[in-house]
Order: structure tokens, then C-alpha cells, then sequence
């Protein structure tokens, strides 16, 4: 089983960036789809990017792309998530996931398809 640990969040003005990172442990990394979800309060869990097993391919939420990069490195079992030009409605905890049974295809927007996940890391916004 994989151990997913996220870091980078903080709190940055509007059209700031901030770069969150996302280690992997204890799985072989490179087995595993990831993606990136959020949760603002009372809100519910939303997708935000994905990423496929080689880094060949990534999909992104309508509301992040051209503003957010999606990445990662097998060698250091990491993810990453640049995020650029940041709006007050980025605000949220953000969360990575992972799955080793998923493939692209709608599926990857959902969250009850992942089967890890990390605690998340608070991104805020201010205007």
C-alpha cells in the first residue's frame, strides 16, 4: 500500500504561485495513476488535475487549466502541482490521490475511484 504525504501549501496573494509537492512511500509509484482533488469549506471534494503513470499524459478541471501544471518524478515518487496566476477560489485543502486499477477515462474525476489519499495541505488566497 501506498503513503501519500503533501507539502507546499501556505498562503499567497491573488495571482500569486505556489508549487505543491506529494510523497510517495511504501508502493511502487509508478504503478499508480495520481490526481489532485480540493475541498473548499462546505464544499464538497472536487478534481482538479491528473496525471498517467508515465507522465505522458495529464487532464485538468476547466476552472485550473493554463493556470495549473500537473507533473511528476517515478525516480523521487513525487507529484507535483504548480500552480500559477492563483485566485481567491483556489482557496482549499488540497488533496493527492492515487490508484493503481485506474485508467484515463471519466472515471479519474471522481473521487470515491481513488483508494489513496493523502492528509492535505492548505492552500489560501488573499485578494
Amino acid at each position: 500500500q501506498v503513503q501519500l504525504v503533501e507539502s507546499g501549501g501556505g498562503l499567497v496573494q491573488a495571482g500569486g504561485s505556489l508549487r505543491l509537492s506529494c510523497a510517495a512511500s511504501g508502493g511502487t509509484f509508478s504503478r499508480y495513476l495520481m490526481g489532485w482533488f480540493r475541498q473548499a469549506p462546505g464544499k464538497e471534494r472536487e478534481f482538479v488535475a491528473a496525471i498517467n503513470r508515465s507522465g505522458g499524459s495529464t487532464y485538468y478541471a476547466d476552472s485550473v487549466k493554463g493556470r495549473f501544471t500537473i507533473s511528476r518524478d517515478n525516480a523521487k515518487n513525487t507529484v507535483y502541482l504548480q500552480m500559477n496566476s492563483l485566485k481567491t477560489e483556489d482557496t482549499a485543502v488540497h488533496y493527492c490521490a492515487a490508484d493503481a486499477s485506474l485508467f484515463f477515462s471519466t472515471a479519474i474525476r471522481d473521487p470515491n475511484e481513488y483508494g489513496y489519499w493523502g492528509q492535505g495541505t492548505q492552500v489560501t488566497v488573499s485578494s
